[in-house]
């Protein structure tokens, strides 16, 4: 097996380090590391449009479709950063393969559910494979990738796949239940996982540490724990508001346990989470970055699909053909924001990504009544543009400087707080829009909160980077 200073020493035989350029080889190794978080992408949303569809064929009520989104999020997001610190230990490649596999299995049995029960097993064991699949593929990039123009280039087209897949998803799961019915969405992410699965053992290098110090089982029953209690009282806030008891309960219990695990790290010989690793500046603000630029987009989308739909009463079809437009938007900036890490670095691409998010979020408050579809396309794509700006400078700032024996953990923080991101910005913001007497108002109120959150952000996290040089 090779150590993470060998697998360092293989990549930078494919270019160099100085460069941007790709190998042949270097090509195929980053082709199946994108194609497996593309498909884990695909599956956040090309379910969602099939919802009542798949509802009336298995049997599940309206008040229960929630899960098949729940199931999927919990074990996807609770275990990624368990999951990050095993790679670590036991050998990154090892693990992808394994959650290739888990991912691939679920996805057959999602396809030929007979009953709920057996459709939301196949769902959670899905996320439990996505969380293996995106902290060890983001560990393999980032340690097959030397530091520099390669892994921001590298994290760069990595970053447009993971966009255009939620985009793809909205269009493509529309397109597959109309004309093959809601099992061919699943069906097709069990061929994906076969097709990475064939590639990758040929192609990938084996990567760990080589130290490999013992697994730290209460930090990690903690933080899971932590993690799942959590998203559940998040995710069905999204569906049921705030107003139930077992969402307080596991909103409670999950910063109790995340609690506990901060106090377990401290005092752990081998912790899970390096709380050294938290206070450096990059780290912390990086994450930051990510947790507002993705909680508050998925609001965004989420409350301008309520307004398409229902205020201005476009189609599903002409509402994801927005979102279709969002989706080359982000594909372009994908294409020149490394270009941009190199000549300015990191930090003011971040910081001036989140400055742009903000700004086109704030045009939104434009929309009216009777249009406002034209300035929502225009406004949400640029706004898009700069969120997939910021994706991709944070990962780079969050990544660079830590030690490849650490890369598992830090890619396993990184992919964590899009979870979380995802997870928190619609029950939290959200909610205003639909309770609200006139959706137009309630719209606009969320959206300037919104707006007014990530730049308040843009300013925070450049005051706490502002010694960083890069």
């Amino acid at each position: 097996m090779a150590t993470d200073t060998q697998t360092t020493t293989t990549a930078a035989h494919t270019a160099d380090p100085g460069d941007s350029r790709l190998s042949g080889r270097a090509k195929l190794v980053l082709f199946v590391l994108c194609a497996a978080q593309f498909m884990v992408a695909l599956d956040f949303s090309v379910l969602n449009v099939a919802l009542p569809v798949l509802g009336e064929d298995l049997g599940l009520s309206r008040s229960a479709l929630q899960w098949a989104v729940t199931a999927f999020a919990l074990p996807s997001g609770g275990f990624l950063l368990l999951f990050g610190r095993v790679a670590d230990l036991y050998g990154r490649k090892k693990l992808f393969l394994t959650g290739l596999a888990v991912f691939g299995a679920a996805s057959l049995l999602a396809t030929f559910a007979w009953d709920p029960a057996s459709f939301l097993t196949g769902r959670a064991v899905q996320g439990l494979g996505a969380a293996i699949i995106v902290p060890t593929g983001m560990s393999l990039l980032t340690t097959t990738f030397p530091e520099g123009p390669l892994r921001a280039r590298a994290l760069g087209i990595s970053g447009t796949l993971l966009s255009l897949g939620f985009t793809v998803g909205m269009l493509l799961g529309g397109v597959m239940t109309d004309t093959l019915g809601w099992r061919s969405t699943m069906a097709l992410l069990a061929a994906a996982a076969v097709i990475v699965l064939l590639l990758a053992p040929g192609l990938l290098p084996e990567s760990r540490n080589p130290q490999r110090p013992r697994l730290d089982v209460p930090g990690a029953v903690t933080v899971t724990g932590g993690l799942l209690a959590l998203i559940y009282a998040l995710s069905t806030a999204a569906q049921r508001g705030f107003g139930g008891a077992d969402v307080w309960g596991a909103l409670a219990a999950g910063l109790v346990l995340l609690a506990a695990f901060a106090v377990v790290e401290s005092k752990a010989p081998a912790p899970l989470v390096s709380l050294p690793m938290l206070k450096r500046r990059t780290i912390a603000w990086g994450n930051i970055a990510g947790l507002v630029t993705f909680s508050m987009m998925s609001t965004v989308v989420f409350v301008l699909t309520l307004y398409l739909q229902e205020t201005l009463h476009l189609s599903a079809f002409r509402t994801g053909l927005v979102f279709g437009i969002q989706g080359v938007a982000s594909a372009v900036a994908g294409m020149y924001a490394p270009t941009l890490i190199g000549r300015f670095g990191a930090r003011r691409t971040l910081v001036g990504s989140l400055l742009g998010q903000g700004v086109f979020i704030a045009a939104l408050l434009g929309v009216g009544a009777e249009s406002g579809a034209l300035l929502a396309t225009v406004a949400v794509s640029l706004a898009s543009m700069f969120h997939l700006g910021a994706i991709i400078s944070y990962g780079v700032t969050v990544t660079s400087g830590v030690p490849d024996a650490e890369q598992g953990l830090a890619t396993g923080l990184v992919t964590t707080t899009q979870q979380v991101g995802i997870t928190i910005g619609i029950p939290l913001l959200g909610v205003l829009a639909t309770t609200r007497a006139s959706l137009l108002d309630g719209v606009r109120t969320v959206l300037a909160i919104d707006a007014a959150v990530v730049l308040a952000a843009a300013l925070l996290v450049a005051i706490g980077l502002r010694r960083r040089t890069a």
